[in-house]
């Protein structure tokens, strides 16, 4: 009776032992799993970078002039074309002072026609002995200063036209003028610090981002001589919620040293902003080419986990339906795919759907995944 126990226990385990159910183990029907059969081709890579918009043009308006406003003739957010009359300063200071200096270069004119005369006399005069040398020179001398006082008061009525016509302020540039920082009575002085108004160019805009001294260096070579033909080097951008901006920029100029301190380079590159969707200050990310890989291999990041030592890792599907695992080199990221330069081959079949249910070596029945449309 003692023995009964480890009777059975051995028949048990002689029973699952046998051919039998060895076989029907053996039988057992593959792990279904779907997979995505990965192709080689050449991809940009690209890099986010955080930047600002910056007007491409910024004209503060300051009064060349002393005065009162006396009226305001632009809408505050409204846009204005370079040679727009923004203010008006009270001109009749100006006016008078107009009409002294063209008064002060009648009597030079005067004074100068009377000098010529007497030159001419004297040199009669001289001509017949009856004046001396030293009375033809201050003649000479006479006539001389007179045409200086001339120059004098043709120039002092052109500044006095000047400063007349700067009692109407322009635009100096076409673009979009905020709110007046001054009001109708207020009293301007020439070179004041605190400006009227800003007008700024929006269309274009530029964009400044900082980059890597070694990032900037690739993508400088990816010019044609040195990235081949067909190299897209434009630079898109999203906006702060998000969403793409529908037009590209590019690349318009470098600032001409590193920072020592970051190792960085600040860059300037320009859109087209028709809509005036972007504004200056705005905060906004861009995306920079930074090189093109041949042969590069776009694995679906849903396939995609990690060791315990944390490499990246990718199950595979042999010629044998047999799993496989590889270790991936992965560049970087495209959208929902990882960008892979070792680890799997063109043609090889990387599993997406059902890694939970599979390990190496096991058995599989692959299935391939319909197409999806790219994401970028």
């Amino acid at each position: 009776m003692r023995l009964a126990p480890c009777t059975a226990l051995m028949s048990l385990v002689i029973a699952l032992g046998s051919p039998a159910v060895l076989a029907q183990q053996q039988e057992r029907p593959p792990t279904p799993v779907t997979v995505v059969t990965v192709k080689a081709e050449s991809v940009t890579v690209t890099s986010t970078l955080p930047g600002r918009v910056v007007a491409s043009g910024v004209a503060e308006v300051r009064p060349q002039v002393n005065g009162i406003i006396i009226e305001r003739l632009f809408e505050e957010g409204s846009t204005v074309k370079e040679g727009d009359v923004l203010y008006r300063i009270d001109p009749a200071t100006y006016k008078a002072q107009v009409v002294a200096a063209a008064a002060a270069v009648n009597q030079a004119k005067v004074s100068r026609d009377s000098a010529d005369r007497e030159l001419k006399r004297m040199q009669t005069l001289r001509n017949s002995n009856v004046a001396s040398e030293q009375a033809l020179d201050t003649a000479i001398t006479t006539r001389d200063t007179a045409d200086a006082a001339l120059q004098v008061a043709d120039a002092q009525l052109l500044a006095s036209n000047i400063d007349l016509d700067r009692t109407t302020i322009r635009a100096q540039i076409s673009g979009t003028i905020g709110f007046s920082l001054t009001t109708q009575g207020a009293l301007v002085i020439s070179g004041q610090t605190s400006p009227l108004a800003v007008i700024r160019k929006l269309d274009p805009v530029y964009v400044d981002v900082a980059q890597s001294a070694a990032d900037l260096v690739r993508w400088k070579r990816m010019g044609p001589k040195a990235a081949g033909a067909n190299v897209d080097t434009r630079v898109a951008l999203t906006l702060a919620d998000r969403t793409a901006y529908d037009q590209t920029g590019e690349l318009t100029a470098a600032e001409p040293h590193v920072d020592e301190e970051t190792g960085v380079v600040t860059l300037r590159l320009q859109f087209a902003n028709p809509d005036e969707m972007l504004l200056p200050g705005m905060y906004v990310q861009v995306e920079m080419p930074q090189g093109v890989i041949e042969n590069a291999v776009l694995v679906p990041q849903e396939g995609v986990s990690r060791d315990r030592r944390g490499n990246p890792i990718a199950m595979v599907v042999t010629a044998d339906n047999v799993v496989e695992q590889r270790t991936l080199t992965v560049v970087s990221d495209r959208g929902s795919d990882w960008i892979v330069s070792d680890g799997v081959k063109a043609g090889d079949r990387v599993i997406v759907e059902g890694l939970q249910k599979i390990a190496v070596g096991a058995k599989v029945a692959a299935d391939e995944r319909a197409d999806q449309p790219a994401k970028n």
